[in-house]
């Protein structure tokens, strides 16, 4: 039986509940995967020059009659301690059959390299499911920066995410990329 997440949740300690979407009970599992073959685990670190790529992101469940939306967006542009372009869009991708994975989905907003300059920036993936295929009906976001996943949520009447994960990245040294 699926429940709210606890408050030692990495969602919840990563303060990815309250930034960026509300508390909500995980319903679907999804895994992302960069060509690196890192695969995300909430909180775990990621170099940058790991996530120059889109990533494979499988659904895990559901059934080809569902279709999802994923976003993808770092709340900690331009620096964690002061985030004011919160939050900064990465990648947008609707109509995902449940079952498969984003490739088969359409890409509304193109994926864009998380490229940290100060401090560790976390970046966030959120699953939504749609209570039917969108088709045309999304209007994609004017900007990257000052984004809101609530807020298009709302306006696309996606609710509460039903499955949602993060990484840690910072910008990368000439030393760490050794």
């Amino acid at each position: 039986m699926a429940k709210f997440l606890s408050s030692s949740d990495p969602l919840v300690v990563g303060r990815v509940i309250g930034d960026v979407i509300d508390s909500f009970t995980p319903s679907m599992r999804m895994a992302v995967i960069f060509s690196s073959n890192r695969q995300v685990f909430n909180g775990h670190e990621l170099f940058p020059s790991w996530v120059t790529l889109k990533p494979k992101v499988e659904i895990l469940g559901g059934d080809l009659r569902s279709f999802f939306t994923l976003v993808m967006i770092d709340p900690d542009v331009p620096g964690p301690s002061d985030p004011y372009l919160r939050e900064h869009l990465h990648w947008i991708v609707t109509d995902i059959p449940g079952t498969t994975d984003a490739t088969f989905g359409k890409e509304m907003v193109s994926y864009e390299t998380p490229r940290p300059n100060i401090g560790i920036h976390r970046f966030v993936f959120v699953l939504f499911k749609q209570k039917r295929r969108q088709g045309q009906g999304v209007k994609p976001p004017d900007v990257r920066d000052g984004f809101s996943t609530r807020k298009f949520a709302e306006e696309n009447e996606l609710g509460l995410p039903v499955a949602a994960v993060f990484f840690n990245a910072q910008r990368e040294t000439a030393a760490r990329r050794r």
